[in-house]
């Protein structure tokens, strides 16, 4: 038995399905059964909260694999999750973790990831760390710019990077839960591509057959409203504006063939992604 962790999200939902594909048996946990209803019905629904410990035993009954999503910048999610995950005789744990975990010096986004790895390490089950780059998900930030002015923010100005497509992951999880070989292996997960935001944005303009423009950021704040346009924590705040900075000063970026190498093809096109999410920026008024 696989239990998921944010089952509902990007990663998660993509992982769901590849792994309904090969008739994995599958539990879900979810804190709201009805955000699940889209999954496949064949998947077990485990209603617990990674924020309440006490309600991951039953969740975890009788799980040998589990994939482990935490959110925000904390490690208290992922400490209730090895400890439920030890305590059922969990045998492997594929961990999302992020490719800032590498960085010299590390930045405070690696940090929080780096202190959640050591969570997972330290309580002996063997694991798989999976450690992606940018999401191509992440341009759906610019959605209300995009709709509501025809503009996206750019933060990072000359910055390069090789966004990964969700999917891209779910599927090299789905190969970690399902196949020998991969405990004890970290991941480096990024797309083939290496782009500005502008780039990114002549993309989706060209999708969608809409002129957008992009704005540079004035200030650290108004390059947090980039991607959270209604604020954000101080502490989270901060990295961002640090992660931006390093971006920013990275005008070659940097990629890895993993994806490549493990599932056999190219990691999936921001063009592809992009003509799948069309609708998405268009908004609901193009139907």
């Amino acid at each position: 038995m696989i239990l998921l962790t944010g089952a509902t999200g990007h990663i998660g939902g993509a992982l769901t399905r590849e792994l309904d594909a090969k008739g994995t048996e599958l539990r879900l946990l979810v804190r709201d059964p009805a955000r699940a209803a889209g999954l496949p019905e064949r998947a077990q629904r485990a209603v617990g909260d990674l924020e309440d410990p006490t309600t991951l035993t039953p969740a975890f009954a009788g799980v040998d694999r589990l994939f482990l999503l935490t959110q925000g910048i904390g490690a208290d999610q992922t400490a209730a999750a090895v400890a439920a995950a030890e305590a059922a005789g969990v045998r492997h744990i594929v961990h999302l973790s992020s490719a800032h975990v590498a960085f010299d010096p590390v930045p405070a986004m690696g940090r929080w990831h780096h202190a959640r790895e050591r969570i997972v390490r330290d309580s002996g089950v063997p694991a798989t760390f999976l450690r992606p780059g940018g999401f191509m998900t992440n341009a759906l930030d610019w959605l209300p710019t995009i709709r509501e002015g025809g503009y996206v923010l750019d933060p990072v100005g000359p910055g390069r990077h090789a966004p990964v497509d969700p999917a891209d992951i779910a599927a090299v999880a789905a190969l970690a839960l399902t196949e020998d070989g991969h405990q004890g292996r970290e991941y480096v997960l990024t797309g083939s591509e290496l782009f500005t935001v502008a780039e990114q944005v002549r993309i989706i303009s060209e999708t969608i057959g809409r002129d957008l423009e992009v704005r540079e950021t004035a200030t650290p704040a108004e390059a947090v409203r980039s991607r959270f346009p209604h604020g954000a924590p101080p502490a989270l705040a901060d990295a961002l504006t640090e992660g931006f900075a390093l971006m920013r000063a990275d005008t070659a970026g940097f990629r890895t063939d993993t994806v490549e190498r493990l599932l056999g093809r190219e990691p999936r096109t921001f063009r592809a992604w992009c003509a799948r999410h069309a609708g998405t920026f268009l908004g609901p008024e193009s139907g």
